[in-house]
């Protein structure tokens, strides 16, 4: 199942939904504390139910960085869990898009991400993987703070939920910082494609839940989307909105980003991510002929530096390489529904 290949009313401007469980095993210090030895015993003793269940397991310390990245930019890892030093294990189960990071910030992050508005089906899936294990570990937990985990932000329920918005008419309006200062008042947080710290790319977004202590989960699923819905509706008002001569600039814009996605020799990622943002948009709009969401969505993974070095028979020697190989990968996608 595939985050990205999105379908259903909101199609238009959700793109993902993901739950993220975090929890910690009783009697083990915290990663930050995690000795070697510790470390490989929790890997060990989580990946046996979960292999035994089919999930794959990727032992990072064994994999390359490049490959290690890949998994970042298919959000199944975060940037930080890529990055780490001390044994650290992906327990992976793509056909369900479930995915478990075995040491990270918490001894274990369990990761639902699906297609579309799709947050009560996530938090079942990764609902169900923390039962499993819970009925086989002791987690951490206080009848005062709920769940104990690092970070004092992720106490209680230890769950952080959020949805992938395409949002280019309020991008292009300017109203975002007004939306997030909206949302923060409400406890949601707005992020980046790639979660804290990352940059708006694309016209895409991270709503999510910031308040995780005094609320269940049925509550923050239930507030989330809301917010999501509400956010939708303002979206494709500003898309009703737009006057005739702003609407001759975009198509012309459109035509002019999908002749160079379709012919280009050379595309950067900066570039091909501009491009993603202005397709897309044209999409929704009916002004790009024969490109699908699909499409575009395949691309945003596998244009991606790693994913697509990954792919190739002989790895690119330098970026200019790298962005010939783009191009060839781009339009391979595009005109194979042609």
């Amino acid at each position: 199942m595939a985050w990205y290949n999105t379908t259903g009313p909101l199609a238009d401007t959700v793109i993902s939904s993901r739950v993220r469980l975090a929890r910690n095993i009783k009697g083990y210090p915290f990663p930050s504390r995690l000795d070697a030895n510790h470390a490989n015993e929790i890997i060990e003793k989580i990946s046996a139910p979960l292999e035994s269940a089919g999930f794959r397991r990727i032992n990072f310390s064994d994999i390359s960085p490049i490959m290690a990245t890949s998994y970042v930019e298919r959000h199944y890892v975060s940037p930080e869990f890529a990055t780490i030093e001390t044994p650290h294990t992906l327990l992976l189960q793509e056909t369900s898009g479930t995915a478990i990071m075995v040491c990270e910030e918490d001894h274990l992050r369990i990761q639902s991400i699906l297609s579309g508005l799709s947050l009560e089906e996530a938090y079942k899936n990764a609902s169900a993987i923390e039962k499993r294990l819970d009925a086989d570990f002791d987690f951490a937990y206080s009848d005062t703070l709920g769940y104990l985990t690092h970070c004092p932000t992720n106490l209680g329920t230890g769950m952080r939920a959020s949805v992938m918005m395409f949002l280019p008419a309020l991008s292009r309006g300017g109203y975002i910082a007004s939306l997030a200062a909206q949302l923060a008042k409400l406890g949601l947080a707005m992020r980046g494609l790639f979660g804290e710290g990352s940059g708006s790319a694309g016209c895409m977004y991270q709503i999510s839940n910031q308040i995780t202590l005094g609320v269940n989960e049925s509550e923050i699923l239930a507030k989330l989307t809301e917010a999501v819905r509400q956010i939708s509706e303002s979206e494709t008002q500003a898309r009703k909105n737009i006057g005739e001569d702003a609407l001759d600039r975009l198509t012309d814009k459109v035509a002019r980003s999908v002749g160079i996605l379709k012919y280009a020799y050379m595309i950067s990622t900066e570039e091909f991510i501009k491009l993603f943002c202005e397709v897309r948009f044209g999409i929704s709009l009916g002004l790009a002929e024969n490109i699908s969401y699909e499409q575009l969505g395949t691309l945003l993974v596998e244009a991606m530096p790693a994913t697509l070095t990954l792919s190739s028979e002989s790895t690119p020697k330098g970026e200019a390489a790298r962005d010939k190989l783009r191009a060839a990968r781009i339009k391979a996608v595009l005109d194979a529904a042609g």
